[in-house]
């Protein structure tokens, strides 16, 4: 079940290594939050995480995938696996639901940022597409 990209994408430089490595200590940390905090997503997070682990410590990835509390979060890691239509809607309408609100409280609050908002925007979008990337994929020709 590894993930690991060949050695010719495991990043060759040292410092590399240890900036994936500490990026993805972060967002696995994040995802860890994510898991007791209502409306932080969590497997936006690990997924980032295994992402950052499979380009610089394989053996970190490994570890988190067998982690029980966010088992559950990486099941879409598997090879061919993907999520089904229903949980991709309920995904993005709960995600976007908490964008909108979070974007409103940080644009409309006292002092107003909208900068910070459209930011929150902006990320919710790139969420959004890899949230659809992970959709099932249906017979050949289907657009599932």
């Amino acid at each position: 079940m590894s993930h690991a990209p060949p050695p010719a994408q495991i990043s060759r430089s040292r410092a590399r290594r240890w900036l994936l490595a500490a990026l993805g200590v972060g967002c696995v940390g994040c995802g860890a939050v994510g898991v007791v905090v209502p409306g932080l997503p969590t497997t936006i997070f690990l997924i980032a995480g295994s992402w950052c682990f499979a380009r610089s410590c394989p053996w970190l990835e490994e570890r988190l995938i067998r982690v029980p509390l966010f088992r559950p979060f990486l099941g879409y890691l598997e090879p061919g696996a993907g999520m089904p239509r229903r949980a991709v809607v309920l995904t993005l309408v709960v995600m976007w639901l908490a964008i909108a609100a979070s974007s409103a409280v940080v644009g409309l609050g006292e002092p107003p940022r909208p900068l910070l908002a459209g930011l929150i925007v902006a990320l919710g979008l790139v969420g959004s597409v890899f949230v659809l990337r992970l959709r099932k994929r249906g017979a050949p020709g289907s657009r599932a």
